[in-house]
């Protein structure tokens, strides 16, 4: 059986480093005791080890968790590329031009998706272009935050339009808007109500917005991926048919429209990876690990313990996955 597919990594290098290094305020890197390194993110602050920015740790680590390609991003939340443009564009351009070699490098084993400098959409459109027209790659990484609400997921019109030329793919990731500060953490066990619950109650307004508008149908070529299953909404899309029922019966809740999105189930187990191939289909649904955020082996904390039929597991460990990597790479070379 080939080797997992994994669909939702981030990654630090490619000048990343030196970048934050140089920076005098959040988000930026800090030497700690010892010769260790501390990331002073946005919303947060985490050990940075090496996993974050050697890409050889992370192919140590596929070989050993069974994982034949893995998608690598632009670390999106940790809100560079919201940054002012003058600052954050040439960063963004080097490290995804990096992003193409190391695809080359690697022989393939490592597919890029690529960032944008949001705080000029002019800038992002012509980026996209670039992104897949010239590197090659399969798409970029948005923030979750503008798609609150289909006004500010107009925002990104430009950025839309770039991409439906080329069917790129577009993953819709936990990140702040340009000039709009992350929310900060809940006051208490913020662990959990803020990196888990209120997390995945964003990521399923995503998917609302996505459905509920018309950006599915205006943008018909785009390949739109949310990750975490899309959030809370293989647990709670049976009370929103049952409020469509009673509330707006001669419009029913598009359950059906969920399908032309693609998910992850990065960090997440097999009970949800259960509801989300019930609701959604295995054929819509991909591996993903948040490495190096988690470091688990995938196929042993959700893919394994799924209660799904083979067909299913094969499709969600990589067959989903190679159909719409070998989609993207078509229409890029058409």
């Amino acid at each position: 059986m080939p080797g997992h597919i994994d669909m939702h990594a981030h990654y630090y290098g490619g000048g990343l480093v030196d970048f934050l290094t140089a920076r005098a305020e959040r988000p930026c890197l800090r030497p700690t005791d010892g010769d260790g390194r501390e990331m002073l993110a946005m919303n947060g602050a985490f050990p940075f080890l090496p996993a974050h920015w050697d890409h050889k740790v992370g192919l140590a680590q596929m070989d050993s968790a069974g994982i034949d390609r893995r998608m690598l991003t632009f670390p999106g939340a940790l809100c560079l590329d919201v940054l002012p443009a003058q600052e954050a564009a040439p960063v963004i351009r080097d490290f995804n031009d990096h992003l193409a070699d190391l695809g080359r490098d690697t022989g393939g084993r490592i597919v890029g998706l690529a960032g944008l400098p949001l705080a000029d959409m002019d800038a992002s459109a012509t980026e996209m272009r670039r992104v897949r027209r010239d590197l090659g790659l399969p798409g970029v990484i948005l923030p979750a935050d503008y798609f609150n609400t289909v006004a500010e997921a107009r925002l990104l019109t430009p950025v839309f339009e770039a991409a439906n030329e080329s069917g790129a793919l577009l993953m819709v990731h936990p990140g702040p808007r340009v000039g709009v500060p992350p929310a900060p953490p809940a006051a208490e066990f913020a662990q959990y109500r803020t990196s888990a619950v209120a997390l995945q109650s964003q990521l399923a307004q995503v998917t609302l917005t996505l459905i509920l508008s018309d950006l599915l149908d205006a943008f018909p070529r785009i390949r739109w991926q949310v990750v975490n299953l899309g959030g809370t909404l293989p647990f709670i899309f049976e009370r929103m048919e049952a409020i469509a029922r009673h509330r707006s019966p001669d419009a029913p809740f598009p359950t059906e429209r969920m399908r032309r999105i693609w998910y992850d189930c990065a960090s997440l187990g097999p009970r949800a990876l259960e509801a989300g191939v019930a609701l959604y289909g295995a054929d819509r649904i991909m591996l993903g690990t948040d490495w190096p955020i988690f470091r688990e082996a995938p196929g042993d904390t959700a893919l394994d313990p799924a209660r799904i039929d083979d067909d299913a597991r094969a499709l969600v460990s990589h067959g989903t996955a190679a159909a719409l990597l070998e989609a993207l790479a078509a229409d890029v070379k058409g």
